[in-house]
């Protein structure tokens, strides 16, 4: 895990400084030792914090980054979340890719945790989806994790999931569904996508093992869970907020996917301020 976080991260910073700091290097000529803190500016949930401090220590690993918070914490605005202390040439030049970082793992955290507390007790679980920003993918799911969600697949290699376009281009569910049992190991289970009950009656006829309802009504979706009856998992997926999830908690799914959690989540505001020489 911690490789694959390094190969990312310096890829950030790579991005951020090509060759050099211009601004730092013009005031700040050789090693000065200085302090800045992490102050949270908005109400949430932290996430992201391993990944803030790596961003310092693979600049300079005498950086040393106290934290007065753990993974997953709720956060107050106007909490000091942690302290960052070494070089300040690596505090002003790493500031910015660490707190883009901790930011968006923050933001996605915070929102997963509150449509998780809105499902509570239905027995639903929250999935998240690939709709990620590239190469950040290991970061925002993560971050999903800490806010209470669940993760779906991580990658295209990890299980067999049929939608409308494979549907098509196999001829039809049956024949897309005996193709990749055909083909996939037995360990993999098959995921189908449907639009409509009559599709919900065909992915059962070829014995999927988990049935996707895609952008269907709550009323739909309950019919479709009478007609499935337990005879496969049941996750539904499409525009969910949290004005609309008190619809779904009814319905009688398994699962309840969403893009958004990645996709359209707010960062948490939170800034690196007070540096000062030591």
């Amino acid at each position: 895990m911690q490789s694959n976080m390094d190969r990312l991260i310096l890829a950030a910073l790579d991005e951020d400084i090509p060759t050099e700091d211009l601004s730092t290097n013009a005031i700040i000529t050789a090693y000065t030792k200085g302090k800045a803190q992490l102050l949270c500016k908005q109400d949430g949930i932290i996430a992201g914090l391993d990944v803030f401090a790596r961003t310092f220590a693979l600049l300079d690993d005498t950086t040393e980054v106290f934290f007065h918070f753990q993974e997953g914490d709720a956060v107050k605005s106007g909490d000091l979340l942690a302290e960052v202390i070494g070089d300040i040439r690596v505090i002003l030049s790493g500031e910015r890719t660490a707190l883009n970082y901790l930011q968006r793992m923050s933001g996605i955290a915070t929102h997963t945790r509150k449509i998780v507390d809105l499902l509570e007790g239905s027995g639903i679980t929250l999935l998240d989806t690939r709709k990620t920003t590239p190469n950040n993918r290991i970061f925002e799911k993560y971050a999903v994790k800490v806010g209470g969600g669940s993760n779906h697949r991580f990658s295209l290699s990890d299980g067999v999931m049929l939608k409308d376009n494979h549907i098509a281009a196999a001829g039809g569910i049956k024949q897309a569904v005996a193709a990749a049992r055909e083909y996939a190991s037995f360990v993999h289970k098959i995921e189908v996508e449907v639009e409509n009950l009559d599709m919900v009656k065909e992915a059962l006829e070829a014995r999927s093992d988990i049935i996707m309802l895609d952008n269907m009504t709550p009323a739909e979706m309950k019919e479709a869970v009478r007609l499935i009856d337990g005879r496969a998992l049941v996750e539904c997926s499409g525009n969910l907020t949290a004005e609309n999830i008190a619809a779904l908690r009814d319905t009688g799914v398994d699962y309840l996917s969403s893009g958004a959690l990645t996709h359209s989540s707010a960062i948490l505001d939170l800034s690196l301020k007070n540096l000062k020489r030591i």
